[in-house]
């Protein structure tokens, strides 16, 4: 057992010896084999080394060879270039001293129908001025092209009038007349649009424009542009005007733009009939047409209704048609320079607009001045349709000068003064006619100045709002005295609202009414017998009132005057009792004063009998009297006559009924026929024939 576990030892000690001697034996093979590679890892990089330097030597010699010829090649294109560069230059400016030769023809032949060659060939003109100017200002060259340039300009400006002369033409009136009328039908209105000049040649015009602004420093197109078309402007309110005088006699009412609402201040009757008035002589304005009216023969109503319609048309015709001016313009002419332009454009057309309206204004002052008051009504529908296009006409206007902007408005305040003051000396009027005898109507019936005086409120009332903003626009005068409501004030004018206007006209209305009255009652006094008198105002009065009812008059009288018409009636039905009166003197015969008191069967005194004798005398005396004076007299209204008569008849005829009863049973005479004349049915049919002339 000792000798056995001594020896187990040695054998692991000799084994593992063996192992440590085959691994360091690999290990020394491993590095001999990494030796052997190193070597030859050695000897290839030697190698390597050797190629590189081999060829960077080769690189080196080549680009030392290289170089030089590149340098070389370099220079020979560079200057190549310049000489390239130096022949174009030298055909650039050789081509210079051959421009006036080159464009000479096209130059002399002028831009009409190739305006994009010609633009082309001043261009090149152009870049040769400038060219001689920077190199070369002293050679003859440059006076020559500056020369062409010119002349090319010149038919340039040429060509702009040509063209805005030949295609700019008058817009026809048909075409104009579509443009302001209105279809109250339509819920969106249709524009119409005015074409002054073809697409292309509109295209050709704004070329040279523009050309003669940037190229040609030239602006004197532009007044050439203003002249020619001012003219047009007023050559197609004029073919309107001529339009009318044509048309009217035949055709009617062609449009009416200031007819809008239901209630219109602009006469309808017919279309307007007037020539349009010369430039130069300015002939035939419609202020002759004013004085014609009221001074000639009555057919001229007619003409003066298609005067004034015609100078509507034509205001809005302005309106309209300088809008399309505006548009056109600033097409063609720069920004800055479009507000002067066309405020020049506009002032032939527009000063004899307003000249003509200067002209309305003094025949209605001449009218006035004749006393003639109705002539006042001639600038109602114009002023209307004034102050209804003055917020467009304003914005029309807008930009130019404030002498063309105030204009519309200085031709309003005079219209609406000259009517205020018409409208005032009307009234007074009214109120100071005189009591002539020889001028009072010998029948009792309506008097001129009471039918003249409504028919000038009932068209006043065609014109209401027209009416009270004139009355409202001299109200600082204190003419009416009416308080003013705080919200109608401010700090620097007084704001008229339509409610205040409305109480102006109705108070206006009443004061004309009142002194009608007064004048009534003045001339009444005239009549030498009170039933007549009494007879006169009832007329006057019953005719006022309904002349009130039928136009509507009655609701402006009722603003400030509630109780108009009650007055009315208390006045009409105190003169029917005044009339009444007059039969006094003939019933006082039928009464019972101085009848004589007797018993039946009793024989009657002569005194008695006389007593019966003079009742039965005086009552057909004066009734017959009467009838035959009042059967003359005249009261117009069927109604208020069948009245009257029934009345009288009831009462004349109740009273000689009674009469006759009380003496049927009385013998006072042997000739009772002589006396008991007419029976009660012939009473009143005699009664039944008053106020009636015919019979």
């Amino acid at each position: 057992m000792g000798i056995t576990s001594r020896m187990i030892p040695t054998v692991d000690a000799s084994d593992r010896k063996r192992e440590i001697e085959e691994k360091l034996k690999q290990e020394q093979e491993t590095l001999s084999f990494i030796r052997e590679n190193l070597e030859k890892s050695d000897q290839l990089t030697k190698g390597m080394v050797s190629i590189l330097s081999s060829f960077e030597s080769r690189l080196m010699q080549l680009e030392n060879s290289i170089i030089p010829v590149h340098k070389q090649t370099e220079n020979l294109q560079r200057l190549q270039e310049n000489v390239d560069k130096t022949l174009s230059c030298m055909d650039h400016v050789i081509s210079y001293y051959h421009v006036a030769k080159d464009t000479d023809r096209i130059i002399r032949e002028g831009p009409t129908g190739r305006l994009d060659e010609y633009l082309a060939c001043i261009a090149k003109i152009q870049k040769a001025v400038e060219y001689f100017q920077d190199n070369n200002p002293d050679s003859p060259e440059l006076n020559t092209v500056k020369a062409r340039f010119e002349k090319g300009k010149e038919l340039l400006e040429a060509e702009f009038r040509s063209l805005l002369t030949r295609y700019s033409k008058p817009v026809p009136p048909i075409l104009i007349l579509d443009a302001i009328s209105v279809d109250e039908e339509l819920e969106v209105q249709e524009d119409v649009v005015l074409e002054h000049l073809p697409e292309a040649v509109l295209q050709d015009i704004i070329c040279i424009a523009g050309w003669l602004v940037e190229y040609g420093r030239n602006q004197d197109f532009m007044n050439v542009y203003f002249q020619i078309r001012s003219n047009q402007l007023d050559r197609s309110i004029k073919g309107l005007k001529d339009h009318f005088r044509k048309n009217s006699a035949n055709s009617g009412i062609l449009y009416s733009p200031a007819v809008q609402t239901k209630r219109k201040d602009t006469p309808t009757k017919k279309a307007p009939k007037r020539p349009g008035y010369d430039h130069d002589s300015r002939v035939k304005h419609l202020s002759d047409a004013v004085t014609e009216k009221h001074g000639a023969a009555a057919g001229k109503d007619d003409v003066l209704d298609i005067e004034i319609d015609s100078y509507i048309h034509c205001i809005s015709a302005f309106v309209k048609l300088a809008q399309s001016e505006y548009a056109l313009l600033a097409e063609i002419i720069p920004e800055h320079h479009q507000k002067k332009t066309f405020d020049s454009l506009i002032q032939e057309a527009l000063d004899n607009l307003m000249l003509e309206g200067d002209n309305i204004v003094s025949a209605a002052r001449r009218a006035i001045m004749r006393h003639d008051y109705s002539a006042v009504l001639t600038i109602f529908p114009i002023l209307r349709h004034l102050k209804m296009n003055k917020a467009e006409f304003d914005s029309t206007l807008q930009g130019t000068a404030a002498s063309t902007k105030n204009k519309l408005p200085t031709l309003i305040t005079s219209m609406e003064t000259i009517g205020a003051k018409a409208l005032e000396e009307f009234a007074d009027s009214i109120k100071n006619d005189p009591d002539k005898e020889y001028n009072m109507p010998k029948d009792g019936t309506v008097h001129e100045l009471t039918s003249n005086a409504i028919l000038f409120l009932q068209q006043l009332l065609d014109f209401h709002e027209t009416a009270g903003a004139m009355l409202a626009s001299q109200v600082l005068g204190d003419t009416y005295n009416i308080p003013l409501d705080p919200r109608e004030t401010s700090s620097s004018a007084i704001s008229y609202t339509s409610e205040f206007n409305k109480r102006l006209l109705s108070t206006y209305i009443c004061k004309v009414l009142g002194n009608l009255q007064l004048n009534l009652l003045s001339k009444s006094k005239v009549y030498e017998d009170s039933a007549l008198s009494a007879i006169f105002l009832h007329n006057n009065y019953n005719y006022t009132l309904k002349s009130l009812e039928k136009s509507e008059l009655i609701q402006l009288v009722t603003v400030t005057q509630k109780k108009a018409e009650g007055s009315y009636r208390e006045l009409i039905e105190q003169q029917i009792q005044m009339y009444q009166r007059s039969w006094l003197k003939v019933t006082e015969h039928l009464t019972d004063r101085n009848m004589p008191v007797f018993q039946p069967g009793t024989k009657l005194k002569d005194k008695e009998r006389q007593v019966i004798k003079d009742k039965f005398k005086g009552f057909n005396d004066g009734l017959e009297e009467l009838c035959k004076i009042q059967k003359g007299w005249a009261i117009p209204d069927k109604e208020q006559r069948d009245f009257i008569r029934q009345a009288q008849r009831r009462v004349v005829s109740d009273t000689y009924r009674a009469f006759l009863h009380r003496c049927a049973n009385i013998s006072f005479t042997k000739n009772p026929e002589k006396y008991h004349k007419y029976r009660p049915e012939e009473v009143e049919e005699m009664i039944g024939r008053l106020f009636d002339t015919s019979a």
